[in-house]
């Protein structure tokens, strides 16, 4: 039987990318990728010619069964996403799980993922945290939101840059004006920056300054 590779991709520089991630994608028999485009660009950087598979969240229902057969045939398979760790915000839970229950071997190298960077730059506790993603665009949202009002450890979301300021109100709606926060953009990128303050002063800043790039938003848990 063969064996799934769960391999994180920078998410910024190219520098990120670890020698082992290099030797297991040009060793795996194929790799399924979230966007073969974007992912053509970063094995081309590291030489890397292997066959890529689309798998993404639009077809991974269709495609787990065939890429588990082919695992059970003896083929070793590297999974990775457009940048990052899979499974995070991004496929990878789905044939992670079914090659569990497969009884297929899983080993997930460590390597980038944007929220550790962030939370750790923050300068709020990182001992204790939870993370929440991307909050639900519509249903579900303020529930969640209300839910973790009282949240005592640090929260971590992801969030688009069009939507952050409108996050960001809402999050002093449900946490208040006064709770501290920390938006960190472009982790790992030549224009990454964290900007620390209050939840009322980082509304401020980013109306004022339009924000751009991938974003993670750290918040205190409440006292």
């Amino acid at each position: 039987m063969g064996k799934l590779y769960i391999v994180p991709t920078p998410v910024g520089n190219l520098e990120d990318m670890t020698f082992r991630a290099i030797r297991v994608l040009k060793e795996a028999d194929f790799i399924l990728a979230e966007d073969t485009r974007t992912s053509g660009v970063l094995l081309k950087h590291f030489e890397i010619k292997n066959a890529m598979q689309s798998h993404h969240k639009f077809n991974e229902h269709k495609t787990v069964e065939s890429v588990i057969n082919r695992i059970k045939g003896g083929e070793t398979v590297a999974l990775i996403s457009d940048a990052g760790t899979p499974g995070i915000s991004d496929p990878g839970f789905l044939m992670a799980r079914e090659c569990a229950r497969n009884g297929i071997e899983v080993e997930c190298l460590p390597g980038a993922t944007a929220f550790v960077p962030a939370l750790v730059a923050s300068g709020l506790p990182c001992d204790r945290f939870c993370f929440e993603g991307f909050l639900p665009q519509k249903k579900g949202r303020m529930t969640r939101l209300k839910a973790l009002a009282e949240e005592h450890r640090t929260i971590v979301f992801y969030e688009s840059p069009y939507r952050l300021v409108k996050t960001l109100v809402q999050f002093v709606e449900c946490f208040g004006a006064e709770r501290q926060a920390s938006v960190s953009r472009e982790i790992s990128k030549v224009h990454e920056e964290t900007i620390r303050g209050t939840l009322a002063e980082l509304v401020e800043h980013f109306t004022a300054n339009e924000p751009r790039g991938e974003i993670v938003i750290v918040i205190a848990g409440i006292d």
